[in-house]
């Protein structure tokens, strides 16, 4: 038998509901308005990954350019006094992203052994930059670049010799058309030079060597350095190594350089802004990883070389053959075979 149920029980059953007394509060979060919702959606991911993408293509390119146009025609002949600012606008221009804007968290370096391993990247990566500016004195920027990407040849050949990491022979099968078409661009260049194409060589070399010693070097949780922080306190080390240098080989450099200043105001511009488009070069690497993935980096940077080819023949006019661009087009071909059966025996090994 069930129990009727009188009007005041059915009253308490369903309490009425009292309104907040003024110690309570009750946070009703706002509707955001029109304006805020578009501002929020203003920029969408895929405009700021284009600008990213784009920043660092003109970035990459526009280094290239202004290095050749200051050490071949305009007369500045200084190539490490060159590479020792670019080192110090890296490590000035690092100091305020990391510190004062914090696009990364900053790290310390936590002992003597890491701060040597950094000293000798640091060394690597001068001799690298050094030789690749002074091949620009001598070389065309379109030759220059067909000869840098070669540098998967000599990672491979690095990694070999100091890690004993062997590859499959489809990816040293692959490495075939990167040094013929080489061959082929070299023996139908019509401004050939010997010790620039040494320099560029021994740029390229430098590269491939730094990728891997960092790869080696700097592998335990505890020595793992973001590449912000990495160029942070690798390029004012890369600064003092070649201050030495450039006092040595190029003699007075910096009265030579005030003295040029004060009688070419260009010049001036035109170093403060090689100087910051060399920063910029690493800041938007970092920002297209950011934004995409490193394999998307590799892609770009494929396609970099012969964008900065033909971008230099157009300003600069200097001639090319049609060997000289087949060879340039083999040793493309070559380095994109040489990214796909990487990834495949990477995807093998897993």
């Amino acid at each position: 038998m069930v129990e009727a149920q009188s009007w005041t029980t059915r009253r308490g059953s369903n309490p009425r509901f009292e309104p907040p007394t003024p110690d309570q509060v009750v946070d009703i979060p706002t509707t955001p308005t029109a304006e805020i919702r578009q501002q929020q959606y203003l920029i969408s991911p895929s405009v700021i990954t284009a600008s990213a993408v784009a920043a660092w293509y003109l970035s990459n390119i526009g280094v290239l350019l202004l290095n050749k146009y200051l050490l071949s025609f305009h007369g500045f002949r200084y190539p490490i006094f060159l590479t020792m600012l670019h080192m110090l606008s890296c490590a000035a221009y690092s100091l305020l992203a990391i510190k004062w804007l914090h696009l990364v968290p900053f790290q310390h370096i936590h002992s003597r052994r890491q701060f040597l391993k950094i000293l000798a990247l640091s060394a690597i990566f001068s001799f690298s930059v050094v030789c690749g500016n002074t091949s620009l004195r001598y070389l065309p920027v379109s030759f220059n670049q067909a000869i840098g990407a070669t540098t998967p040849f000599f990672t491979a050949i690095f990694a070999f010799l100091i890690t004993c990491h062997k590859e499959s022979a489809e990816v040293y099968l692959a490495l075939v058309p990167v040094v013929l078409g080489i061959v082929l661009a070299s023996n139908s260049e019509p401004l050939f030079h010997l010790f620039g194409f040494l320099m560029c060589v021994g740029s390229t070399a430098g590269r491939a060597l730094k990728s891997v010693v960092q790869g080696l070097l700097l592998t335990s949780e505890g020595e793992k350095l973001h590449s912000m922080n990495l160029l942070l306190y690798m390029a004012p080390m890369a600064a003092a190594i070649l201050l030495p240098f450039t006092l040595y080989i190029e003699g007075n450099v910096l009265a030579i350089t005030v003295q040029k200043g004060r009688e070419d105001g260009f010049m001036v511009f035109l170093l403060i802004a090689n100087a910051t488009v060399a920063y910029l070069v690493n800041l938007t690497n970092f920002l297209v990883t950011k934004y995409t993935s490193a394999l998307t980096l590799q892609v770009l940077g494929n396609a970099k070389a012969a964008v900065a080819a033909v971008v230099s023949v157009l300003i600069f006019r200097n001639p090319v053959t049609v060997m000289g661009m087949m060879g340039f087009a083999i040793t493309i071909m070559g380095v994109i075979l040489y990214s796909e059966a990487r990834k495949r025996s990477k995807i093998t090994a897993h």
